[in-house]
């Protein structure tokens, strides 16, 4: 987990500086993506591309304290940009993949419910959804991220709990 935004990641006159912010987090957005794609190529891409889009926009970072929150949405918009322009031909592609190694018809049943979950994680407020994203896709610990938001652990816990239910609730109506 990178640290609390300090002196280091600023650059002269007490700016943020991309250049420190990429050697910061680098490694941690990768690893981010790399728990929602699964492939390191398309990870280490969308990093890139992360930290390209943070070095255009570097501007409207208001709070240096929330840098690594605001590379993993930057990272998860990119993320989920591509998944939405590749998930009809990656599920046929799987599927195909699937069909030799499983029942055709549990592979279908697991991506629907995966994309409902991904559906109402959308709906949620933006902090259960952060949360909820930064521990299950991110897998970093709550009070890791109680810090980056500068909260209490309790409140990290709470928050992810509610979100978890509220999906959970959602997928049961939906039955």
């Amino acid at each position: 987990m990178p640290k609390t935004v300090s002196n280091n990641l600023k650059g002269g006159e007490g700016r943020l500086d991309i250049e420190n912010l990429y050697r910061e987090y680098y490694g941690f957005i990768f690893r981010f993506l790399m728990s929602l794609c699964r492939n390191e190529n398309l990870a280490e891409e969308l990093a890139h591309e992360a930290f390209f889009r943070a070095y255009i926009n570097l501007r409207k970072l208001r709070d240096d304290g929330k840098a690594a929150a605001w590379l993993c949405q930057i990272a998860k918009n990119l993320y989920f940009a591509w998944y939405n322009d590749h998930k009809k031909l990656a599920s046929l592609e799987e599927a195909r993949n699937a069909r030799d190694e499983f029942n055709v018809e549990e592979t279908v049943a697991l991506k629907e419910s995966a994309a409902e979950a991904a559906k109402y994680l959308r709906e949620l407020d933006d902090s259960y959804r952060e949360v909820f994203m930064l521990h299950v896709f991110g897998e970093l610990p709550l009070e890791s991220i109680s810090r980056i938001f500068g909260k209490s652990e309790s409140w990290a816990r709470v928050t992810f709990y509610r979100a978890k239910q509220k999906i959970i609730e959602k997928m049961g109506e939906q039955k």
